[in-house]
């Protein structure tokens, strides 16, 4: 486990770097995505774990930004750590680490609140600009995997879609919150909903902010999972 480092800029910080907590059983695994990240310079590091229960230990006390979590763990999985993470600090963000691109505890990982996932295999550039998606809580993660992976994820739990609460929330968005939010769900980014409304990018900004407030929501990928488990949005045979 790391520490602290001095004058680190507080989570959250316009313009500060994206404080992230690595988190691995394998040293090796854990050592390397932390150096890699460290080569960022809009990335600090700033705490490591070696399994979910000292990974929530760790958050408690570094508040990061961001944490990049692996699944299969002792002590604590990483689905139980993500909903401890995610459910006591709403603005971290949790990005999973798999070795299979379906692999089931995925599925779970993101019912737990994770905000997208990757392969262990992941290119330098791509864990990068994974990192600062997800941070930013502006675009959902768009490999077709991902898509299939909510689409699954949604199918697998049918139930859901008749959570009378979660329909009350969509209740309150506008028809046009609600048109950006089945866009969203379809893998649009911002400029790809402004121009199929035929509206600004920043007007579909300003809609995204806040149909994430009025439902709750802390980033595209939980409003993904969201239209899918309200109904909202019916996954797609073949989806790809």
């Amino acid at each position: 486990m790391t520490t602290p480092t001095t004058g680190t800029p507080t989570a959250g910080t316009p313009g500060a770097p994206v404080r992230i907590v690595v988190v691995d059983d394998h040293e090796v695994v854990r050592a390397g995505f932390a150096g890699l990240l460290a080569t960022q310079p809009d990335f600090t590091v700033v705490g490591t774990a070696g399994d979910g229960a000292e990974a929530v230990a760790v958050c408690r006390e570094l508040r990061p930004d961001l944490v990049l979590m692996d699944v299969r763990m002792p002590v604590m999985d990483g689905i139980e750590a993500t909903a401890r993470i995610t459910t006591a600090a709403s603005a971290v963000r949790v990005l999973i680490l798999t070795t299979f691109d379906l692999d089931e505890h995925v599925y779970d990982a993101l019912g737990a609140g994770a905000s997208g996932f990757l392969l262990k295999d992941v290119t330098a550039e791509r864990l990068f600009d994974a990192v600062r998606v997800v941070a930013s809580g502006e675009a959902l993660l768009a490999p077709t995997v991902t898509r299939r992976l909510i689409a699954e994820f949604a199918r697998l739990r049918p139930a859901l879609a008749r959570d009378t609460a979660r329909q009350a929330g969509l209740g309150a968005l506008t028809p046009r919150e609600t048109e950006v939010l089945r866009l969203i769900a379809e893998g649009l980014s911002n400029p790809e909903i402004a121009a199929r409304l035929h509206v600004s990018e920043e007007t579909v900004k300003t809609h995204v902010s806040r149909v994430l407030a009025k439902l709750g929501l802390r980033d595209r990928t939980q409003a993904v999972v969201t239209a899918y488990e309200s109904g909202l949005v019916v996954p797609r045979s073949g989806i790809s």
